[in-house]
C-alpha cells in the first residue's frame, strides 16, 4: 500500500484536504473550529513550555495539529479527542508516534488521576465545555500549568482581578490556585471554519499545589448565583441560615450588603471558615 501524501494540518487547504481525504466535515454541534494559525499555534506551546520530562494532556485533539507541536517537545502527550470520526485522522498520524496516546472519550469523565502531578493542561478547548473542564482541571490539583485557548470572554473570567465587570466565579475559583495572564487574542480567521466569536490564549500557573474545598467552591457558585442581589441574600436563599451568614461577614469584617465581586479569594478563604465555624456551632 503506497503511503498517504503529506498534509499541512496548519493551513486552511490541508485541513481541506485532510477532511475530504477522510469524507469528514466539522460538526458545527461539537463546535468544532480547527486552528490553522501557525504562529498561534507556536505561542500556545510556548507558552506552556513543556519538555521531555513533561506529560501533556491535550482536550479536543481535533485533526492533530497542536498534538503534532506538542509531541516534538513533551515527553508524552494524552491526546483525548470525543469524536469517535476522528480516529482514523489522529491514528494516521501518530500510531507510530511514541510520545502521543491518543484516548477517545468524553473529558468530563476522563480521569485526571491517571496523569502524574505537575502535568500541563495545554490544548484548543471545546469552547461549550471549556469553563467545565477549566473549573475541573485545577480543581483535580494534578496540573502544573494550564494554556488554553478559549473564547475571548472567558479568557477575560479567567484573568479578571476583584472590581472589573468580568470578575465571577471562574475568576475566584482559579485565583485560589495561581495567577492568570492573557497571552494573546487570535481571529476568527485562525480557524476553519471560522467561528463566531474572537479568541484568546491564556496562561495559569499553579502555585497553591492542593485542592480546593469542596464546601468553598460551593458558597463561591452560591454567592455569584444572583450578581444583583447581596452575598448574604444569595447565600440565604442557597440554604445557610441568616444568623450564621451575618455572624460569619461580621466575624471577616464584611458590611452586611457586600456583593460577592467585592471579595478577593483570601476574604472568600475567611469568610468561608468563619461561616463553616459558625455552621458548626449552630
Amino acid at each position: 500500500m503506497s503511503a498517504l501524501p503529506p498534509v499541512d494540518r496548519a493551513s486552511p487547504s490541508g485541513v481541506a484536504a485532510l477532511l475530504k481525504r477522510h469524507g469528514l466535515a466539522p460538526d458545527k454541534n461539537l463546535g468544532q473550529h480547527f486552528l490553522v494559525d501557525r504562529h498561534a499555534l507556536d505561542t500556545i506551546v510556548d507558552a506552556g513550555a513543556p519538555n521531555r520530562t513533561t506529560t501533556v494532556l491535550e482536550i479536543g485533539a481535533g485533526l492533530g495539529t497542536l498534538t503534532e507541536r506538542l509531541a516534538e517537545r513533551a515527553g508524552r502527550v494524552v491526546a483525548v479527542e470525543y469524536d469517535h470520526r476522528l480516529a482514523p485522522v489522529l491514528d494516521e498520524a501518530f500510531a507510530d508516534d511514541p510520545h502521543v496516546d491518543t484516548v477517545y472519550a468524553d473529558a468530563m469523565k476522563f480521569d485526571l488521576g491517571t496523569l502524574p502531578e505537575g502535568s500541563m493542561l495545554i490544548s484548543n478547548l471545546p469552547y461549550q465545555i471549556s469553563t467545565a473542564i477549566l473549573t475541573r482541571a485545577l480543581m483535580s490539583a494534578r496540573f502544573s500549568r494550564l494554556v488554553v485557548l478559549v473564547q475571548k470572554e472567558v479568557a477575560q473570567r479567567l484573568t479578571a482581578e476583584p472590581g472589573a465587570p468580568l470578575f465571577g466565579a471562574l475568576s475566584v475559583i482559579r485565583s485560589f490556585f495561581g495567577p492568570a495572564q492573557l497571552v494573546r487574542d487570535v481571529a476568527a480567521g485562525s480557524f476553519f471554519p471560522p467561528p463566531a466569536v474572537s479568541s484568546s490564549v491564556v496562561r495559569m500557573d499553579v502555585t497553591r499545589h492542593e485542592a480546593m474545598p469542596a464546601t468553598l467552591e460551593r458558597l463561591i457558585r452560591q454567592g455569584y448565583a444572583h450578581r444583583r442581589k447581596t452575598l448574604a441574600k444569595n447565600l440565604t436563599m442557597a440554604g445557610w441560615p441568616r444568623e450564621q451568614t451575618s455572624e460569619a461577614l461580621t466575624a471577616t469584617g464584611l458590611p452586611a450588603a457586600v456583593r460577592a465581586e467585592a471579595l478577593g479569594i483570601d476574604t472568600w478563604l475567611a469568610f468561608h471558615d468563619q461561616l463553616v465555624s459558625a455552621s458548626s456551632r449552630a
